[in-house]
């Protein structure tokens, strides 16, 4: 069943026209066969009986003629009103019998007329001349051969057949094609402007197509709506929470500047510096990239600002880019994504290699480090948000839990994913796949 199932076609139209074709040509052969075989079956046999009547015919007129006398008379009579050439031959064995062809009709139905017409040893060869069949017939005297044409006993219907075939079956494959293709079109636009929103990118759609396809159309531009709806609120809200919340933090700011310079007012200064960076992680986490345009962008530049940015708080950093470099993203978000696995790879590691390459599905990029690594049992775990690693990553490097949670947001909103591994310089690997 698992290599039927592998060798069947994947791709619904495909599917579509196998399952209307095959049943309809199953019916064209049963028809065919019970309808068309079954006629020319019974012409055959009707063929096959006249042909013996004449040759019995000649057989009772020689028995009636003088012996030795009047066979030139007979033949030619045979030849010009039978359609048949026939001879007398002298008194001999007859030849032993042929190999039953594969398709038995004629020898079978030219043998039983023969048994049940003339009664007399014979031998027939229905496959030497293809236009032509020989019978033998042993009489008291002679041996009677016939030869005859192979129309005369037997109704080819194979051409027939092939080309009733060929012909209604190309029919039906034009029609199911041109009428599969309009029905599966309106699927196709849903699937497209359903991946495209996963990839944030929104485009023009109208439901059009059967019934069915038409429902699930104004659902998914109902569920579009919501989700945009949803979107757009959590947006609305989140600005006032963040210029509230940044008001209260600029007076705190206000307010120490008023008292005197000492240790209790640096450590003051330091947890609103804390508090500002964490207010903007929380707020970016639950902002996400709402609002964001995709455009195309050019990735070797971008990788190349994060390999400055890690030079510049002095990690040695390597890059290397292959292939196309144009990838459609929301500039903002996706440098967010990876800014945060390039940080985290240097808060964790002296050493860092960016690996990125695009083929015509993916653009993939690989982050790799020389830290502690991450267990393979936790590596799920670090995506939740305020999920911290202890000892390996622990909380006296700072941040917030919520970078790999952040970079995994952003790259499923792409369509994509993160996933962690060993990295070949024995730390942590974090791979981002996004579609093109």
């Amino acid at each position: 069943m698992r290599a039927v199932a592998d060798a069947l076609p994947k791709r619904l139209y495909s599917r579509a026209l196998l399952i209307l074709i095959v049943p309809m040509l199953l019916l064209q052969c049963v028809m065919s066969y019970f309808f068309l075989e079954r006629h020319w079956q019974s012409v055959t046999f009707r063929l096959s009986q006249a042909l013996v009547q004449d040759v019995a015919a000649t057989i009772d007129l020689y028995r009636a003629l003088p012996a030795g006398e009047g066979t030139e008379a007979l033949e030619r009579i045979a030849s010009n009103r039978l359609g048949l050439d026939i001879d007398f031959l002298p008194p001999q064995p007859l030849p032993p019998a042929l190999p039953k062809p594969f398709l038995q009709l004629l020898d079978r139905s030219l043998s039983g007329e023969i048994r049940k017409q003339v009664g007399l040893p014979f031998w027939i060869d229905t496959v030497g001349r293809s236009n032509f069949i020989e019978i033998r017939i042993q009489l008291d005297t002679a041996v009677l051969r016939v030869i005859a044409r192979r129309s005369a006993a037997y109704a080819s219907n194979s051409y027939i057949f092939i080309l009733w075939m060929v012909g209604t079956s190309a029919v039906l494959i034009i029609v199911a094609t041109a009428f599969l293709r309009n029905q599966i079109r309106p699927i196709l636009r849903l699937a497209i402007a359903a991946e495209n929103l996963g990839k944030g990118r929104l485009i023009e759609y109208r439901p059009n197509g059967a019934t069915e396809v038409r429902r699930a159309g104004y659902a998914f531009l109902e569920m579009r709506r919501r989700i945009e709806r949803a979107v757009e609120q959590r947006t609305t809200m989140l600005n006032g929470v963040s210029h509230d919340l940044r008001t209260v933090l600029t007076r705190f700011k206000l307010s120490l500047e008023l008292f005197d310079d000492g240790p209790d007012a640096e450590a003051m200064h330091r947890d609103i510096d804390e508090m500002g960076r964490m207010l903007e992680a929380y707020l970016a986490f639950a902002r996400g990239d709402a609002g964001e345009t995709s455009v195309m962008m050019d990735m070797r530049a971008l990788l190349e600002e994060l390999r400055s940015d890690a030079e510049r708080h002095g990690h040695a950093t390597g890059i290397a880019v292959t292939g196309e470099t144009g990838v459609i993203v929301r500039p903002d978000s996706f440098k967010r994504c990876l800014a945060n696995l390039v940080g985290n790879a240097g808060r964790y590691g002296n050493r860092i290699e960016i690996v990125a390459r695009r083929d015509d599905r993916f653009f993939t990029v690989h982050v790799d480090d020389d830290g502690p690594g991450i267990p393979a049992d936790k590596r799920e775990d670090v995506f939740r948000p305020f999920f911290r690693l202890d000892p390996a990553r622990n909380q006296d490097q700072g941040g917030t839990g919520l970078g790999l949670a952040i970079a995994r947001d952003i790259a499923r909103s792409h369509g994509g994913d993160i996933q962690l591994s060993e990295s070949p310089l024995g730390g942590l690997r974090a791979t981002v796949r996004v579609p093109v």
